[in-house]
């Protein structure tokens, strides 16, 4: 199995539960499991507002946003991302940005460069070690005659950093720690102030590193993953 083309299309999440609760100022956080290569179509804590109490809290979604309308999940391939310049009034995320925003845990994403024939992987992270937080929607849908209801997720993407340039020309948006009431919180109409958090990360936020090509493929796990390939 190939790399997916859309940015951003594989991340990981490999740190301690601890860690994600301090970062989102959660109560309590479901256990998960810790991936190194995490795909469309998978499942992974997800961090939205509690409409009640107007906590953060996590839930476990799946990658790859399904409407509230569409008549099955096929169309959830194509919305494991969301371009931010556009989601507001595109059909299938419109709603969601309205109403349900969220943020997405990542400790760093892959992105891949071309060498030839082959697709070199590089892993990107923050240069402070910090993870990620991406900003997200996400969306409800009750199912079908053959399939079961489920939660939703999509990333949503901008115009490539200065530390990207030369991997790809888009990346996730990247929310910082301050923001993440003012994302979360819909209810806050201030499209200029939006805007802001939906640019490109300032220059020097992220660092890339080569890694194996065995995060090609989505059945590979684990810390190997992030060793080259040249030094096996």
């Amino acid at each position: 199995m190939h790399p997916s083309p859309t940015m951003c299309g594989r991340y990981a999440l490999t740190v301690e539960p601890d860690v994600l609760t301090a970062l989102f100022a959660l109560k309590a956080l479901t256990e998960y499991d810790r991936r190194y290569n995490l795909a469309p179509s998978q499942e992974a804590p997800v961090i939205v507002r509690d409409g009640a109490s107007e906590e953060h809290v996590a839930r476990t979604m799946r990658w790859g946003l399904v409407p509230s309308w569409s008549k099955d999940s096929k169309i959830a391939y194509k919305t494991i991302n969301a371009r931010s310049e556009t989601a507001a009034v595109k059909p299938s995320f419109r709603s969601a940005f309205k109403r349900r925003r969220c943020l997405v845990p990542a400790s760093w994403f892959y992105e891949w460069k071309r060498d030839g024939k082959e697709k070199i992987p590089y892993r990107i992270r923050r240069v402070d070690g910090d993870p990620l937080a991406f900003a997200g929607l996400w969306e409800e849908w009750n199912g079908s005659g053959t399939e079961a209801a489920r939660t939703t997720f999509t990333i949503l993407t901008t115009s490539a950093s200065d530390d990207l340039a030369d991997l790809h020309d888009r990346m996730p948006c990247i929310v910082e720690r301050p923001d993440f009431d003012r994302w979360l919180t819909p209810e806050i109409e201030d499209e200029e102030a939006t805007a802001r958090l939906l640019g490109p990360a300032p220059a020097g936020t992220l660092v890339t590193d080569r890694v194996s090509t065995r995060v090609n493929n989505v059945r590979n796990e684990g810390p190997e993953l992030l060793t080259p390939d040249t030094m096996f």
